[in-house]
């Protein structure tokens, strides 16, 4: 993919982020398509003098005008309605992990293998070393493996929080008093970044993601030491 046509995100990380990247491609290209045509026709319009002063209607036309605008949104409503289907859609999920927010921190359970509790806070711009990012990087990451289907449940213990990792093509709402369920399948090894997305008070800049992937066979070992 060139890089002007990706260049408002990160390197997609899982099957889900590719799909919505190449959802974004689909409906930028129609939109281009309709605003050459509405520019083409003002130009011809404007600069055309053979203009027909006594047409007063044309079924034709309105015809074409109603019917065009309608298979273009259907060429677009489609492909998100599956985009949306799979983002829901969770199929014999390997693992669970359950996500708290709060202010201003995560919190992370793992309790399929064995019962893991940690705190999830931002690094200060005081503590980083070398070739940390300031804002994103926390004192303890999310570890998860790659090639396998998770399942994520969220929530929060005070206020609206929004757990947000583009790379991953995830973002999911962690509302008080209330569970929500997204699924994670990342497809590469690496460090991913994110910040909560719902402006949650004073300190919501200060509310990072760091998650880290890593596979099986480290992350069983990982297990195994908590």
């Amino acid at each position: 993919m060139s890089t002007w046509l990706n260049i408002n995100f990160q390197n997609s990380a899982s099957p889900l982020m590719e799909q919505l990247i190449t959802f974004n491609d689909h409906a930028m290209m129609i939109i281009m398509m309709i605003m050459m045509i509405v520019s083409y026709m003002m130009t011809t319009l404007l600069t055309n003098k053979m203009i027909n002063r006594n047409l007063l209607e044309s079924q034709k036309i309105e015809l074409m005008w109603t019917i065009m605008p309608a298979l273009m949104l259907i060429f677009i409503a489609m492909p998100s309605l599956r985009i949306l289907y799979m983002i829901e859609e969770t199929n014999n999920p390997l693992m669970t992990v359950k996500t708290m927010g709060h202010q201003w921190y995560w919190s992370y359970e793992y309790s399929d293998m064995k019962k893991i509790e940690f705190e999830s806070y931002m690094k200060p711009s005081n503590m980083l070393n070398k070739k940390e990012f300031r804002i994103l990087e926390t004192d303890n990451h999310i570890i998860l493996p790659y090639n396998t289907q998770i399942r994520m449940l969220m929530s929060s213990t005070d206020v609206i929080h929004s757990w947000t990792i583009q790379a991953i093509g995830v973002k999911m709402d962690a509302s008080p008093g209330r569970i929500n369920q997204s699924n994670l399948m990342i497809n590469r090894s690496g460090m991913f970044f994110g910040q909560c997305s719902e402006i949650c008070g004073s300190n919501h800049t200060f509310m990072p993601i760091s998650l880290e992937s890593i596979n099986m066979k480290l992350f069983l070992k990982w297990i195994n030491k908590n």
